[in-house]
């Protein structure tokens, strides 16, 4: 099959249009791609989560590298929360192949599962500016008392990534400003996307190996992304923040509502 013959401009521009997001804010890989490839494409639920989870982790290793380079990713908090994500990414993979059989049932949880951290992906949102004050000081703290905070963090997580594909931008975001009161935001931000590649990209890789990915989907999102990112990164500087964050709690809110009422 020749993956680039069968270019799709409807999901290229959706690609695109969550790429401009996630430069502009960081969020929207997993909490924008997954509701509009359910909602609007239709989808099968498995499906989005699983080809979504690959377009993340692609999707964010360019913002990766960016952190680094501006020395905005803190590797000992990605490997705090990785200790605790990736152990459970491979048990949920393990237990959704063998116990947990993706009938009409499961879909439908999944559905509801995803509804819910969609709505709390938008308060999270709205509610990250006076976070931002709570913890707005320049000390980084690596002190014992939160390293199982983080790894248990990095545990439910991995649970939720692999399920629903949702939870490791703006919650697991929210949850790291909690924890490391003290580390600067952008030091956050950076250690979350970091966070997020190997994660999705293990989920991603289990779900591929289950058959809930669409190679010929992934590549025409991408294809849209990728370009997507590198504008909503030039673009950030300039936009008015507020007014995005704004938006983008509006639509996640909105989409989580109507995945509830499927």
């Amino acid at each position: 099959m020749d993956l680039f013959a069968s270019f799709d401009l409807p999901h290229a521009l959706a690609g695109l249009l969550v790429g401009v997001a996630v430069g502009l804010t960081g969020v929207g890989g997993g909490s924008l791609m997954t509701p509009l490839l359910v909602l609007i494409f239709h989808t099968k639920v498995q499906t989005a989560v699983g080809t979504d989870l690959l377009f993340a982790a692609i999707t964010k290793i360019v913002g990766t590298g960016v952190h680094h380079g501006h020395q905005t990713v803190d590797w000992m908090i990605v490997r705090r929360l990785a200790t605790g994500s990736m152990p459970a990414a491979i048990l949920t993979l393990i237990a959704l192949n063998t116990v947990l059989h993706i009938g009409n049932k499961t879909e439908h949880a999944i559905l509801i599962a995803l509804g819910v951290l969609l709505v709390l992906t938008s308060v999270s949102l709205l509610f990250q500016r006076r976070l931002l004050a709570y913890g707005a000081t320049h000390t980084i703290v690596h002190s014992e008392q939160t390293f199982w905070p983080t790894v248990a963090l990095g545990a439910v997580l991995g649970v939720l990534v692999t399920i629903t594909s949702v939870g490791a931008g703006a919650i697991g975001a929210t949850l790291l400003l909690l924890i490391y009161r003290r580390v600067p935001v952008a030091r956050i931000v950076g250690t979350d996307i970091a966070h997020a590649v190997p994660l999705a990209l293990l989920a991603g890789a289990g779900h591929w190996f289950i058959g809930n990915v669409d190679l010929g989907l992934l590549v025409n999102l991408l294809a849209g992304s990728i370009p997507g990112v590198i504008i909503g990164s030039l673009l950030s500087s300039r936009s008015p923040e507020r007014l995005v964050q704004y938006a983008l709690a509006a639509i996640l809110m909105v989409s989580g509502v109507r995945l509830l009422m499927q």
